[in-house]
């Protein structure tokens, strides 16, 4: 008598992060589930932040997502409300060991559209050789980053998602979250003073990162040895493993802006299943099995995984292996901002970082810019 075999289809993008990671629990599930194949393909992290989610789900079962997809997918039942699906201890569990706002970041008109499998927000990093072979110490503020950037060691993301991340930081750490009236995303004195900030910034660094996202950042920090911090990027504990990188980075909480520690904008990504996935009952199992805590601190972090769950970030031997990359930088997730999630936001956030981008290259007028920023952003509130 032949059994069928149940064949899953999972997209998620091109980094040891969100690939082998996936890859390493599809495997094991299959071990432990014979009968069940799941296959995870790959894509480059600007589609994974670019590509309407609508146009994935009807190609493949499970979805590797950023959070800023949960308000479209509210409003369009691409992806399943996993609260219909999943045992309620277990997603209140997840919502008691949240990294930062994850959990939360998923949620959308009173449902939970994926699971917070992996969580990042942009956070510090340093060579420590480069460090401790100048004599040099870690910034602690904005005038010690400013100090250090002069000396050509800093460096940070510059395309235009990464740059409107750190726009948004700024005008957190000035006193005001963005996009919450509707009227403008922020208000002129606090946007001409974030933007004036960036820029005394980025002029002292090499103009190749406005070509680089955080992976590209990570890998010229660690293959070659011109650049010796980063004040904020998106982190990825996989450079400070061993046999990882050809140089490890350490990571920790950034600097201090306007008193308190920076305000980064929360990353991280989600499991989702598509609405039109039929075996259920499997593909649910296999999505418990990925958020749980026992899967999170080993197969899922052991394949190249930065884990959602808190326990897998307060665990020795996730630590142990990374520097204490999760110790280190858990202060940054608790303080990030979540970005806003409306319908509408994916419209201005594609559009809105270029303006910035373009403005920290050549310099202009900031309350032009601004200008421009609020004309997308109301714009987008209508979609």
């Amino acid at each position: 008598m032949s059994t069928k075999t149940i064949q899953l289809k999972g997209i998620t993008w091109n980094h040891s992060r969100g690939f082998t990671s996936m890859v390493a629990t599809a495997q094991r599930f299959s071990e432990l589930n014979p009968g069940v194949e799941i296959t995870w393909e790959k894509r480059s992290l600007q589609a994974f932040a670019d590509e309407p989610i609508d146009k994935l789900a009807e190609r493949y079962d499970l979805l590797v997502i950023d959070h800023p997809w949960a308000g479209f997918a509210g409003k369009t039942n691409v992806i399943l409300p996993l609260d219909e699906y999943l045992p309620k201890a277990f997603l209140a569990n997840l919502a008691e060991n949240t990294v930062g706002r994850s959990h939360e970041s998923y949620t959308s008109n009173g449902h939970q559209y994926a699971l917070a499998i992996d969580a990042a927000t942009p956070v510090a990093s340093s060579r420590p050789d480069i460090f401790a072979e100048k004599g040099l110490e870690l910034p602690k503020n904005y005038d010690d980053l400013l100090a250090l950037a002069k000396k050509g060691l800093v460096i940070m993301p510059g395309i235009p998602q990464d740059t409107l991340m750190n726009f948004y930081m700024m005008c957190c750490n000035l006193g005001e979250d963005v996009c919450t009236s509707k009227e403008h995303v922020v208000s002129q004195k606090v946007g001409v003073e974030a933007l004036k900030m960036l820029r005394a910034l980025a002029v002292e660094m090499d103009p190749a990162m406005y070509d680089w996202n955080p992976i590209k950042v990570y890998e010229a920090m660690t293959l070659t040895d011109k650049y010796g911090y980063c004040p904020w990027a998106y982190g990825y504990s996989n450079y400070s493993r061993n046999g990882y990188a050809r140089k490890l980075l350490h990571f920790h909480d950034m600097i201090e802006i306007n008193g308190v520690g920076a305000i980064s904008t929360l990353g991280g990504t989600g499991l989702a299943v598509s609405a039109k996935a039929t075996e259920l009952e499997t593909i649910m199992k296999y999505v418990e099995y990925v958020g749980s805590e026992a899967i999170q601190k080993t197969v899922f972090f052991d394949g190249g995984g930065q884990p959602g769950h808190r326990k897998a970030w307060t665990d020795e031997y996730t630590n142990s292996l990374t520097a204490d990359y999760f110790k280190n930088t858990l202060p940054g997730l608790d303080r990030a901002f979540l970005r806003p999630r409306y319908n509408g936001h994916m419209y201005f956030q594609d559009r809105a970082g270029a303006p910035i981008r373009n403005y920290l290259m050549n310099g202009g007028d900031e309350v032009a810019l601004l200008t421009q920023l609020n004309e997308l952003y109301i714009k987008s509130l209508d979609i």
